[in-house]
């Protein structure tokens, strides 16, 4: 590809709104590296594990709502940027994603960094491009800007995604570029989407109101959300109705008046009379995947007899096994014009009262069981949440440490804080990368609260040359997987310390060290010193017995079950 196209092709990027690029090092992709650092207009930063930096792109595209560009060179560095677009795809996060290769003709020639990168991604893309190898004729410039319009367009239309575009180039590599990104083309054409505003007829809104009009219980539940200060207000609204909404801590509405946040502590608590008393006729969900696993597993066995899906477009979801309707509008756009109508006030009370109350008495029993030290991890995440500082966002690693604080959940003063996780594919691989993502493209203090196999595993998060002063990582180090001991199967097993808990004896001081980060280890540390920021990372980490941790979490259970 000459070197004039390229140029123009990344000023393209700049003018379609792509800020930040993440690049990782490599001979191959040296066209693409320098046609985007020599571009005033974006960001460039580089990670050399491509892995991590996969995971940094989301972060800093789930930050800032919008595109991120990510380069790698040729071979096995494509294969490692999969996990984090997987996580992408799932989550809704725009990722343009470029991957230099080797010509066709040398692909299977035993030549070396050379692998079968067409449709690497699989179906975890919205699509796959490859951009022109010759671009010396006109029509090849053309498809190449038409490739990178509709790629850009695509990864922000409907739900959100990643896209992937592959670049074969042959050498030379390094080229004579000018020092800036001044464009060698006249005019950079520009191919913009209309977006489009999913409503519904009035026609289609009549039969709506129809079906609810007599339907005494309604349950509206939420899967996880990103921070959506406008949907929070709708629904805040919402407390005139007798409607129960329900959702994880990731729903991000904590906010809301009556949220219930607290399902998967009491629905296994509870008697087959008293679920059926919390059964609904109609079940409305919006949202992406739920925490819970008892909440999928009640709403799976006391089905409503209608489910209605909101969301405008992609595919649907039938999570509980019961969709009878897909309503393609944003929840925002349905709650509001829901409120607007005179919608008949024949809905049962109690069945409002039956979520309400068991969500009070959960609240209630669980600083009851907290008011007696526990001394383990489950308690210490606890402080940590009460302790959060003021606008910020808490990233919750995956495994136990989400679920403790799905148990947890956060208050309704806290409004201000945004709750993030790897929930699209629940992989502990990027967890850490996604938090620095965050710190990168905020200044809003970031949260981390990860397990040790989490942190340890994602340690190259952290090997990179950009000072972070607003990253505040939390360690809960039990030297294993202790969720292997909680669920049943594994914790039962001869193997189960070896082949599933995988027992570690590694600690966070060393990698503090290392990249000459702040550490601590007591559980005695003042959390509102612990926030404030000292220009660096800070690393707290907790040791604890997974003997210990076990025996507390199964003791909470227990009493949950008895007060309830």
């Amino acid at each position: 590809m000459n070197t004039p196209l390229l140029l123009d092709l990344i000023e393209l990027c700049a003018k379609k709104g792509i800020r930040q690029a993440i690049l990782c090092p490599g001979s191959r992709s040296a066209p693409l590296t320098l046609a985007f650092v020599r571009n005033k207009n974006i960001n460039c930063r580089t990670f050399s594990d491509e892995r991590s930096a996969a995971f940094i792109a989301l972060g800093i595209a789930q930050q800032t709502q919008t595109p991120v560009a990510l380069v790698c060179t040729s071979g096995s560095a494509a294969y490692n940027f999969a996990p984090a677009i997987a996580e992408a795809y799932f989550q809704q996060i725009p990722l343009i994603v470029f991957t230099a290769d080797r010509p066709t003709e040398w692909i299977d020639q035993l030549d070396g960094q050379t692998i079968r990168q067409k449709e690497i991604y699989g179906n975890h893309v919205k699509k796959y491009f490859e951009l022109p190898l010759d671009s010396s004729h006109p029509d090849a410039e053309w498809h190449a800007n038409r490739i990178i319009n509709e790629a850009i367009n695509l990864s922000q239309s409907d739900q959100k995604g990643p896209v992937h575009i592959n670049a074969p180039f042959r050498e030379p590599l390094y080229p004579p570029y000018p020092s800036t990104n001044s464009s060698l083309v006249k005019d950079v054409r520009v191919i913009e989407a209309v977006k489009t505003d999913y409503i519904l007829s009035e026609k289609q809104w009549s039969s709506l109101l129809q079906q609810i009009t007599g339907v005494k219980r309604i349950l509206i539940v939420s899967g996880q959300n990103e921070p959506a200060p406008e949907l929070t207000r709708v629904l805040q609204d919402t407390k005139s109705y007798p409607w129960p909404i329900i959702g994880d801590v990731l729903s991000n509405l904590h906010s809301v008046t009556d949220f219930c946040s607290h399902t998967d502590t009491f629905l296994a608590q509870l008697s087959d009379n008293e679920k059926k008393a919390l059964q609904p006729d109609l079940l409305i969900t919006f949202g992406k995947s739920l925490v819970s696993k008892n909440l999928k597993l009640f709403l799976r066995k006391y089905s409503p007899r209608e489910h209605w899906h909101i969301q405008p477009t992609g595919n649907t979801p039938d999570t509980f096994q019961t969709l009878t309707r897909v309503i393609p509008v944003t929840p925002v756009y349905f709650f509001t014009e829901l409120l607007k109508a005179s919608v008949s006030q024949t809905f049962s009370k109690d069945f409002k009262d039956g979520w309400l109350t068991a969500e009070r008495k959960t609240k209630n029993r669980i600083q009851t069981f907290f008011q007696k030290k526990t001394g383990g991890e489950f308690e210490f995440v606890k402080n940590i949440i009460e302790s959060l500082p003021d606008n910020c966002n808490l990233h919750l690693a995956n495994s136990m440490t989400v679920r403790y604080a799905n148990h947890i959940g956060l208050t309704a003063s806290q409004k201000d804080i945004s709750v993030f996780s790897n929930r699209g594919t629940s992989g502990i691989d990027g967890c850490s990368s996604t938090a620095v993502g965050h710190a990168i493209a905020s200044d809003r203090p970031n949260v981390l609260i990860t397990g040790d196999l989490a942190f340890f595993y994602d340690r190259n998060a952290f090997w990179h040359n950009y000072q972070l002063s607003n990253l505040f990582i939390v360690v809960l180090n039990n030297h294993g997987g202790i969720i292997f001991n909680l669920i049943d199967g594994p914790s039962g097993l001869p193997e189960a310390d070896e082949f599933f808990i995988t027992q570690q004896k590694l600690t966070a001081k060393p990698l503090a060290s290392e990249f000459g980060y702040s550490y601590s280890n007591s559980n005695n540390v003042d959390l509102k010193d612990f926030f404030k920021s000292n220009g660096n990372v800070k690393i707290l980490e907790i040791e604890s017995s997974q003997s210990l941790n076990k025996e507390i979490f199964e003791e909470f259970k227990k009493q949950i079950n008895q007060r309830l």
